[in-house]
């Protein structure tokens, strides 16, 4: 690889648990639509896209439904089916070949899942309440169904399911699964105060709202084991209507029940400087996480070259996920070693989720730019 000086600490091995990845430029999560006719089972197209992609140190996938009813975004994958596990094989076989790690993101929606998916039925949540805004369907917009809160029966159930889902993705023969705990879904409306109002085990203080993830997170580790076990917060406000009155108080519980499990990696979403843990008004805030995990802290989202040298460096994340950046450069690792220019993403946001392959599988490489311009 050409210059890898011009960003060291990016370009250095790092072990977590059992994996060990070649650098620390990771391939964020990106849900990209494409698993269509049949929905929900992937595809070649989706083979191409991950084969490209395969130098980034770890790929964590797009993330993957659970289940038929945790499952709410038109064309997004599944791993619930024998069908969609083979399917998932030779995806795999091919960021292997290219000797890339990949690690399948499980995803339950809770109640950002419309009725239209589940048969007119009602979704479920820790607590009966509403999603703001309205959902993607396969015919349009439509505004989101009041959901209903999960019983018991509810809960242990989506916990198998996390666990067949876990079992599948091993099948498939990924290197690791990572929780989707982030971003307004199933595992954060129980973490977070305004959508978790239960007065059961499952609510109320933040240690028991962290009992669902712990659940689930114990289920998956056991079929995993810790060392290949992940998870994805968003310590960072406002997401789809799920927040939290004490942000500091509920991560860090959250926190420690991932340190006391043990698991290989952390990821954290941290958008722009505004986020709740990255305010350079608050360092105290910023610093919980990384004080209370000792595992590999992986931090994303809006990221450039120079920022994500500087905090591997400075040791505040062991690693950098990079979502949009990804979309259209195939090979970022190597631009960012190289020092080179990244593709701006073309046709946003149409080429990000429609089931074509523009916009998806045709950003060139650096090596296929230059030739193009010798060959000008």
């Amino acid at each position: 690889m050409p210059n890898e000086t011009r960003h060291p600490a990016l370009f250095q091995p790092l072990t977590m648990g059992a994996l060990e990845a070649r650098n620390r430029i990771f391939m964020a999560p990106l849900t990209r639509g494409r698993a269509a006719d049949p929905m929900f089972v992937p595809n070649a197209m989706m083979g191409t896209y991950y084969r490209q992609r395969a130098g980034a140190g770890m790929i964590l996938t797009e993330a993957t439904g659970i289940s038929t009813e945790g499952l709410g975004w038109p064309s997004a994958p599944g791993i619930w089916s024998d069908e969609q596990v083979e399917a998932w094989k030779p995806i795999v076989e091919g960021v292997h070949e290219e000797g890339g790690l990949i690690a399948m993101q499980l995803w339950h929606m809770g109640r950002i899942v419309h009725p239209h998916f589940l048969g007119g039925e009602r979704p479920f949540s820790a607590s009966e309440t509403k999603a703001p805004g309205e959902a993607h369907t396969p015919v349009g917009k439509q505004e989101y169904a009041t959901a209903r809160a999960m019983t018991q029966d509810d809960i242990n159930r989506t916990i198998d399911d996390y666990r067949r889902a876990a079992q599948n993705a091993k099948k498939a023969g990924f290197d690791a699964v990572q929780l989707h705990g982030a971003n307004g879904y199933l595992v954060d409306q129980f973490l977070r105060d305004k959508t978790n109002l239960r007065d059961d085990d499952y609510g109320g203080s933040p240690e028991n709202r962290t009992r669902f993830m712990r659940e689930v997170l114990e289920a998956i580790v056991d079929v995993w084991g810790a060392d290949r076990t992940g998870i994805r917060l968003s310590p960072n406000g406002d997401s789809q209507g799920t927040d939290d009155s004490d942000p500091p108080a509920t991560f860090g519980a959250a926190t420690r029940v991932i340190e006391e499990l043990g698991l290989a990696f952390l990821e954290l979403r941290q958008p722009g400087p505004d986020g709740t843990f990255g305010q350079t008004d608050v360092p105290q805030q910023d610093a919980l996480i990384r004080s209370l995990y000792s595992g590999a802290l992986i931090l994303n989202s809006d990221y450039g070259a120079e920022e994500a040298n500087a905090d591997v460096s400075s040791g505040r994340a062991d690693a950098i996920s990079f979502g949009r950046p990804y979309i259209s450069n195939p090979d970022l690792e190597k631009r960012i070693a190289a020092g080179a220019a990244f593709n701006p993403n073309k046709d946003v946001p149409k080429s990000w989720y429609f089931p074509i392959p523009e916009g998806y599988i045709d950003y060139p490489t650096m090596e296929e730019e230059q030739a193009a311009e010798a060959a000008a």
